[in-house]
């Protein structure tokens, strides 16, 4: 389908430029996304929309297991919502 081509290694390597600038700055903020819009859009936009997905639950992932090693693990209910 259209849309779909492989990107080039300049487009990936401008996407996930894009994804580490993004991320950097989520962990600087504690993950306040409305302090990093512009750099969100520059990810969404220099990204295949299925890598923006695949980027986004891998970080969710990343953050989980992160916790994991950090706090342990407790079961959902008993975690508080964050």
């Amino acid at each position: 389908c259209p849309g779909m081509a492989a990107p080039t290694k300049a487009e990936r390597k401008a996407c996930w430029g894009a994804r580490d600038e993004f991320w950097q700055c989520l962990d600087s903020h504690g993950d306040d996304a409305a302090k990093c819009e512009k750099l969100r859009r520059a990810f969404e936009s220099r990204c295949p929309q299925q890598w923006v997905k695949h980027f986004d639950k891998r970080r969710d992932f990343l953050k989980y297991k992160k916790k994991l090693e950090t706090e342990g693990y407790s079961p959902p209910e008993a975690a508080g919502k964050s």
